[in-house]
């Protein structure tokens, strides 16, 4: 089979696309034929090695979480799946770039009729982030949320989330979002100079809850704000967080396919938008990252194996 490789750290032209042997389940796995693997940003900080000491790759390195496909093997003791059945699903064996991946049984659930491939495959790392950062801060109908980020991968996601709650959520994105995030019933304020007296106007005032899924001084604006420790969160700035008291949940907080499910159900019944920005061929990983790495994208960026 075809699968995404590393053999060193470094920038994009690392990646290859090699000819690999075809995995083999075993007891309590399932083999699945790829569909739509999701890209993250976490990826590139894993590739280029800046993230050696908490996540160190083992060369040579495959890489990805995120995946939907079709079971075509399982191994002995599956419950709850068998060949042929369409699932979404994770690996945390860094292998979902790839024509065919093993996952553990109890970290797949099953594709709602109507959910689109993209979306299943690119659904995990960024919904259940998402959902782990909605969580940490616990927005009600009384409460006012600002998300950095609102219109890439995460960000896109948790602003839906929280509006869901009831929460009044002023997404910070460009300004090229911000229809979008008006057609979803979320406040737009530009980011840059200034925003922090955008954000009072926009807020009236008062701000309960501060979601960062872009770090580079968002938790010092939070504190400027007003906001709580402990109804802010980060996913990029872990040191901020930690001067501060912050809370620091993403994907691991919520990392479970009941989680997952919950999210594909709300996606299917178009209860819950997940923007796909671009897709690329396997063949193609190196532009795909390219896209990603130019940053501000609206979405999700999908390889197509």
């Amino acid at each position: 089979m075809k699968a995404v490789r590393f053999h060193e750290y470094g920038g994009i032209d690392v990646l290859r696309v090699e000819e690999v042997e075809r995995p083999v389940p075993g007891p309590g796995q399932v083999l699945v034929e790829v569909r739509a693997a999701g890209i993250q940003p976490g990826e590139v900080m894993i590739r280029e090695g800046a993230r050696h000491g908490r996540w160190p790759a083992i060369f040579p390195s495959g890489q990805g979480s995120d995946l939907a496909g079709v079971v075509v093997e399982t191994g002995p003791q599956v419950r709850g799946f068998a060949v042929g059945d369409e699932v979404v699903g994770y690996t945390h064996s860094r292998a979902s770039h790839a024509q065919f991946v093993v996952v553990e049984d109890v970290a797949l659930t099953s594709r709602p009729e109507g959910l689109s491939w993209d979306v299943a495959g690119s659904l995990y790392v960024a919904g259940t982030t998402a959902y782990a950062t909605v969580f940490a801060v616990d927005p009600g109908p009384d409460d006012t949320v600002v998300v950095s980020g609102a219109a890439g991968g995460v960000g896109s996601l948790a602003v839906q989330l929280a509006r869901r709650r009831g929460a009044t959520v002023i997404g910070l994105a460009s300004e090229r979002n911000h229809g979008w995030l008006k057609d979803r019933d979320i406040v737009p304020v530009a980011y840059g100079e200034g925003v922090a007296a955008r954000i009072q106007e926009a807020s009236g005032g008062r701000v309960d809850a501060f979601i960062d899924t872009f770090g580079d001084g968002y938790v010092e604006l939070a504190v400027e704000l007003g906001v709580r420790p402990e109804r802010m969160n980060t996913i990029r700035d872990w040191q901020a967080a930690a001067k501060v008291g912050a809370r620091t949940y993403g994907e691991g907080a919520a990392a479970s396919a009941v989680v997952l499910g919950e999210l594909a159900r709300l996606a299917a019944r178009g209860e819950l938008e997940v923007p796909i920005a671009r897709t690329y061929p396997l063949e193609r990983v190196q532009d795909a990252y390219r896209d990603l790495e130019q940053g501000h994208t609206h979405g999700k960026i999908v390889l197509h194996p």
